[in-house]
């Protein structure tokens, strides 16, 4: 699954970071940024991850997380 991140539509509020750790961060300013990759804005999520990812992308209030299967 690829999932693409929209820092400018973000309003920080956290929830991806509660729902997925391991994929989702902030930078200072409180955007949305990938894990272990602050300057991409799209990456490819392990399979074993997916259900975090899609429930973080539903619950984003700001639709700053989208999710296409590949």
């Amino acid at each position: 699954m690829k999932c693409e991140i929209i820092p400018e539509r973000c309003i920080a509020c956290g929830l991806c970071q509660t729902i997925a750790p391991e994929i989702f961060d902030y930078t200072d300013d409180g955007l949305v940024l990938f894990v272990g990759e602050p300057d991409a804005i799209h990456e490819f999520i392990p399979i074993e991850k997916q259900p975090e990812v899609i429930q973080a992308a539903k619950r984003c209030p700001s639709h700053a997380i989208l999710f296409q299967n590949s």
